[in-house]
């Protein structure tokens, strides 16, 4: 039995004889009718049928009867046939219901089966919408019980689930005198009471539930003429109407919590109704309710908080003037993961883009957020006697104090007790610029599939002096140059009060026009020379960019003209391939051992969003039928496609630009290089017999783009560390002389093998194993693992690990 039926009144002995009188009766004729319907029992049109308009002979008692006796089957019986719409019109009509019949109802309602279609509540929410306050009053504990219930049921289908709320709401209001609808800003989540209780007041003003209730009632994005007029009415006639809007949207706003379905409806007719306001104010309120609704929890980053009022605020929001829309829009479209939002985010960019004159690239460039940083990406904010700064430090942005021009350790506890609230705003600051950031990195990067060219003057402002863009542009190499043909490369540097682009030779390079280099359209002894520059400076860049991986068509790639098998038959460790997918930009749908989830097409737009690459993959099962779980995906085929208005045109490779190819591959070769079971250095000791011929084949092949680039950084790294005289760099491999034996490190997959007799060696490096030896760049963990690994063996006589010793010994 439901919880909540233990707070329903006793049904006197009288009242249950003289509602289940007729019940079998009743009961045998409906069965019968319902046999003639047979072809249409189980769908939603049996009510519609011939056969059934006999029903509208009966007499009112007689549907009253066969409405009982239909709940009872619909409640209890052992099959969840599809008895909503024979129990409505059944029910519906002029009856005499009784307080007695809702009693009865609902407890057959509560020791019945709560099925998806929630046809067991249809006729308790059907008589409770006709009672009076009166005979609902003793009954509001229990149908209050019963609505929260309702409203927490995540596996209720929403259309009858809605139905059955708002009528059973509409009793409890009636029951209890509430102004506020029950049904709407409820207890299914944890925003609803939130704003009950904030704005208890506001809510119940005159005018202002109605005006909730007909923004709740939009079933689509778009509104149409008919409603907006009726919204404008009761925004008129509203007391306090407006307010009322902007009250639970700053509550959405600052809540930034996934809700309910039902608040989701809400909020999307709210903002309707706030964009019927004009001002800077509605725009920046609309700006962070959209951003709010279109973010997701971190654990189901698909998933976002409101998606409803999402799509309809983008929209909403996209026909407003000023920077705020293209600004938030265009950190939306770096940052949101489900399809739906961000398809309409970047057709909402792309609207703007073109009536401004702008490409979607440029609208996302202009529109990066400075946070009202200075040029060297700080903000200093006086907090009583003490100066807060926030400031850009490498790539993150960090919060410090100062007292008398003196350096604090931490935050006062001054700061924390009497100026909480400009604390709260100063680590609001700090995340949104990291969040500004982590999107510009991925955003900037991605332009190294484009080719895109700036006015020296709009590349200086937006991609150097930007206070958050900077941090990535001043380190990056670039090319400029005067006629568009000659091109000169050189890295930027500040003279006097601007900024101009010093080449290998330590001259500035002259030019108007300037353009990101790219290894794939440099000499290969410039891109060496870049390589030995960038390690001589001790410069970081933010991504590979002169160590970057080069990927021309092959061959082979000519030979099969339409897709690329250059990375095929690969066996990746699922969930973390998917993971870095999505971390670098692919969208993809999950695999899993059901229709449709044997196979996924991983895709990503290169080339300023006009090419499209896809990458296939396919589900491997495990031999154990019980074992549901994906722990291990096969690779396929990489394609192409171009635009072409709407749709997406497939390509040949032949004709796919050298810059959206190579990036492209990059990307799946990263994929394939670092969740390959290969790379693990703890399979070999627990694989399954079926991929281990794939494994030994793997762990000491030839080496790829990305790992011919990594042994040209080794060969420039070694000669400066302390192991120099003790490592050897071949072509596949690393040599190792320890002092208990020598080792070979795959340059590939990271494997070690010990000499003389190839025994493998498991080693799970720690993080950070390179100490305070400077790499050029930070995007090639294996990298890392690698020199930490050759560290750790030119020392093999220290190692302590228990583990490591045995297999060293053996």
């Amino acid at each position: 039995m439901a919880d909540w039926t233990r707070l329903l009144p006793a049904l006197s002995a009288a009242d249950r004889r003289q509602v289940e009188t007729g019940l079998a009766d009743a009961d045998a004729r409906v069965r019968a009718l319902l046999r003639r319907t047979a072809d249409h029992y189980w769908g939603s049109s049996v009510t519609r049928t011939p056969e059934w308009a006999v029903t509208g002979s009966w007499s009112a008692e007689r549907r009253r009867r066969a409405a009982l006796a239909v709940h009872l089957e619909a409640a209890t019986g052992s099959v969840p046939s599809a008895l909503n719409d024979v129990v409505r019109s059944l029910a519906d009509g002029e009856h005499d219901w009784t307080r007695a019949d809702l009693v009865w109802s609902l407890e057959v309602a509560g020791r019945g089966w709560g099925y998806q279609n929630a046809a067991h509540l249809e006729l308790p929410a059907t008589i409770a919408a006709c009672l009076s306050p009166a005979d609902l009053a003793d009954l509001a504990p229990a149908l209050s019980a019963l609505f929260d219930e309702i409203t927490e049921d995540y596996f209720m289908a929403a259309e009858p689930r809605r139905r059955v709320a708002l009528l059973i709401g509409q009793a409890l209001d009636r029951a209890t005198g509430r102004r506020v609808p029950s049904w709407l800003l409820h207890n299914g989540d944890e925003f609803g009471p939130l704003v009950r209780a904030g704005l208890a007041d506001v809510l119940a003003a005159p005018g202002v539930p109605e005006l909730l209730a007909h923004c709740a009632s939009l079933d689509r994005p778009a509104a149409s003429a008919r409603w907006l007029h009726a919204l404008d009415e009761h925004l008129a006639t509203a007391t306090g109407g407006p307010e009322a809007v902007r009250g639970v949207l700053e509550a959405f706003a600052a809540h930034r919590r996934s809700v309910h379905e039902d608040s989701d409806r809400l909020l999307r007719g709210l903002v309707w109704a706030l964009s019927r306001e004009s001002g800077e104010a509605a725009t920046d309120l609309l700006a962070r309710v959209t951003a709010a609704a279109s973010a997701a929890p971190r654990q189901a980053s698909g998933f976002p908080h409101a998606q409803r009022t999402a799509i309809a605020a983008v929209r909403l929001l996209a026909e407003r003037d000023g920077e705020v829309p293209v600004r938030t829009l265009a950190r939306l479209a770096a940052t949101v993961k489900n399809k739906a939002v961000r398809a309409r985010v970047q057709t909402a960019l792309a609207g703007l883009g073109a009536l401004r004159g702008w490409s979607l690239s440029e609208v996302m460039e202009l529109a990066v957020d400075d946070h009202g940083l200075d040029s060297d990406g700080s903000r200093r904010v006086q907090v009583g006697p003490y100066q807060a700064t926030v400031r850009v430090v490498g790539e993150k942005a960090r919060l410090t104090f100062a007292r008398g021009g003196t350096a604090l350790k931490g935050v006062p506890a001054a700061v924390k007790e009497t100026h909480a609230d400009e604390l709260k705003q100063l680590r609001g600051l700090v995340k949104g610029v990291n969040a500004t950031l982590a999107a510009e990195r991925l955003r900037v990067e991605a332009l190294l599939s484009e080719e895109r060219t700036w006015a020296y003057r709009d590349w200086v402002s937006r991609l150097l002096d930007h206070p958050v863009t900077g941090t990535y542009g001043r380190r990056l190499i670039w090319e400029t140059s005067a006629d568009g043909h000659e091109w000169s490369a050189g890295l930027p540097r500040a003279d006097g009060d601007g900024w101009t682009v010093v080449g290998l030779d330590g001259r500035p390079a002259h030019g108007d026009r300037v353009r990101l280099w790219h290894p794939i359209r440099a000499r290969v002894d410039e891109t060496l020379a870049w390589r030995e520059r960038v390690l001589a400076t001790g410069l970081t860049q933010p991504f590979k960019q002169a160590f970057r991986e080069v990927y021309l068509i092959t061959p082979a790639e000519e030979r099969t003209r339409t897709y690329s098998n250059r990375f095929a038959a690969h066996i990746l460790r699922y969930r973390q391939a998917n993971a870095l997918m999505r971390a670098r930009g692919w969208q993809a749908g999950y695999l899993g051992t059901w229709d449709g989830g044997y196979d996924s097409e991983a895709t990503k737009l290169f080339g300023g969003g006009a090419w499209r690459a896809s990458f296939h993959h396919h589900l491997v099962g495990t031999d154990d039928p019980r074992d549901y779980d994906v722990h291990h995906c096969s690779t396929d085929q990489v394609r192409f496609a171009r635009q072409d208005g709407a749709t997406w045109e497939p390509a040949p490779l032949a004709d796919v630009p050298p810059l959206v190819f190579t990036e492209a591959m990059r990307d799946v070769d990263l994929f394939v290089g670092v969740t390959s079971i290969a790379t693990d250095p703890q399979w070999a000791d627990g694989g399954e017999d079926r991929f281990r011929d794939y494994w030994h084949r793997t762990v000491v092949g030839a080496l790829t783009p990305s790992a011919q680039v990594r042994r040209d950084a080794l060969a420039r790294l070694l000669p400066r560390m302390a192991i120099a005289d003790r490592v050897t760099l071949a072509d596949r491999y690393l040599h190792v002389r320890g002092n208990l034996r020598g080792y070979r490190i795959h340059l590939g997959s990271g494997n070690i093998m010990m000499e003389p007799n190839d025994a493998y060696l498991c080693i799970v490096p720690a993080r950070g194993g390179t100490g305070r030896l400077h790499l050029p760049f930070e995007d090639d963990p294996m990298l890392s693992t690698i020199l930490s690994k050759a560290i750790m063996l030119a020392a093999d006589d220290t190692i302590t690990d228990p583990t490591v010793l045995r297999q060293v010994a053996a």
